[in-house]
This record gives C-alpha cells, sequence and structure tokens, in this order.
C-alpha cells in the first residue's frame, strides 16, 4: 500500500510516460502502458528456427538463440528501443531484460549458462551515447535468473559506423575482427549468453562468439529484445 501511495504521488509531480506511444502510465503499469504491451508480437519458434538457420547455422559459431519480440518498424517495439538506445531510459532495459529471462528461462536451465556478456559498444561510440544500452538488458536478465553478468570480458576495438542501410555481406565486413576478449580465463571452458537489443543479420553476435570461442569458450549462446527478419 505504502509503495503504491507513493506511486501516485510521484505520478502526480513527476508523471511517467510510456516510451511506445508517449501517454501517461497509469499507477498499476510498469515502464510500458498494457495497451502497447498487449501489441507486442513475441518471437514464436518456428520464426526463431527459420532465423537460427538463416543466420548462425552455417558458421556455427551460436549454437542456439533465442530473441523474444519481433521488431517492426515504426510500431512499439522500435519506439521502446530507441527510448533505451537513445533517450537514456535505462529501466526499460532492465525491465525488458527481466522479461527475457522470464521468457527463456527453460532454454537457459537446458543451456547451462555461466556467464552473460552484453555485447560492446566501441569506447569513441559508447562515449559519444553516454552508455551501452544491451549492458542494461544484461543486467535484467542476470536479476531475473540469477546468473552473473560481466561487461569487461569482450572490447570492441575497431570503430564502425551504424549499420542499418549496410547489406548482410557488408555487416560481416563492418564487423570482421572488430571484438577482442580481454579476458581469456574468465570464458575458458564457459557457456556463455551473448545480449544485445536486436539481432539483424546476426554478424555482431557471429562475430563476438567466434572470439569467444577462439579464447576457449566451450558453448555460445545468443539472445535479444528483438529480431528483424
Amino acid at each position: 500500500m505504502r509503495n503504491e501511495f507513493l506511486t501516485k504521488i510521484f505520478d502526480f509531480f513527476l508523471p511517467r510516460i510510456c516510451p511506445a506511444c508517449n501517454q501517461k502510465l497509469k499507477h498499476s503499469e510498469e515502464i510500458i502502458c498494457d495497451n502497447c504491451f498487449d501489441k507486442l508480437k513475441l518471437a514464436h519458434e518456428s520464426l526463431i528456427e527459420e532465423e537460427y538457420h538463416k543466420k548462425f547455422s552455417a558458421k556455427k559459431y551460436i549454437s542456439d538463440f533465442h530473441p523474444v519480440f519481433i521488431f517492426e518498424k515504426d510500431r512499439e517495439v522500435q519506439h521502446i528501443i530507441h527510448a533505451l538506445k537513445y533517450n537514456r531510459h535505462f529501466s526499460v532495459g532492465i525491465y525488458f531484460g527481466k522479461i527475457i529471462g522470464n521468457q527463456i528461462k527453460d532454454k537457459l536451465d537446458n543451456w547451462k549458462i555461466d556467464l552473460i556478456i552484453p555485447v560492446p559498444l566501441h569506447k569513441l561510440k559508447k562515449a559519444e551515447r553516454g552508455y551501452n544500452q544491451s549492458e542494461f538488458i544484461a543486467k535484467g536478465i542476470s536479476v531475473q535468473t540469477g546468473i552473473r553478468w560481466n561487461k569487461k570480458i569482450i572490447s570492441r576495438k575497431k570503430y564502425t559506423e551504424t549499420q542499418t542501410h549496410l547489406t548482410a555481406e557488408e555487416r560481416q565486413l563492418n564487423v570482421k575482427d572488430a571484438f577482442k576478449i580481454k579476458d581469456k580465463d574468465a570464458v575458458d571452458g564457459k557457456n556463455i549468453l551473448l545480449v544485445d537489443d536486436v539481432i539483424t543479420t546476426g554478424s555482431t553476435i557471429s562475430e563476438c562468439a567466434h572470439q569467444l570461442i577462439l579464447a576457449g569458450a566451450k558453448n555460445i549462446y545468443a539472445t535479444s529484445m528483438a529480431i528483424a527478419e
């Protein structure tokens, strides 16, 4: 009751806004309004299997993956990710990290994940933005599952421009040799979950996984808030 009362007081003086529709949240709503949340499309198993074969099966660096929602341009999920990525809505990342942790709990158990690692940003891009949005998603998954996470194991040594308008082949070349493993002992023999906000072609996740395997990791898995078909 006390928390509900405080929420009402805070909402009166500093209304919480849904990042998807910019409408004021009700006292009972957390981070995203119920209307927008209901419009998010879950990635179903047949789509995930199809996308795995399209993005990852050839190179075999990623043993399995599970994005949670389907990315739709100019729809709720894009607005939510944009709020996290560019507007410093850190609570969005933690909130959806918890959802991911709950949604894929059985898979995480089957994968026997030892460590969660967010896909890193180059230090210049991180300085420009001020933070790495994937770290907040990884933190939320860790809070929900109890699996530890570490943001210091992989660094991005190659600065790459945004990949939004690149083809799959161009994206692959863009991230080639872009990552460095800073602590090989921390990943040796471990099952690792890589975390990103959106998986598009899978090139960034694959290159991270490649370097982790070279460093001695056992199996690499991946998850994200959304998958772009």
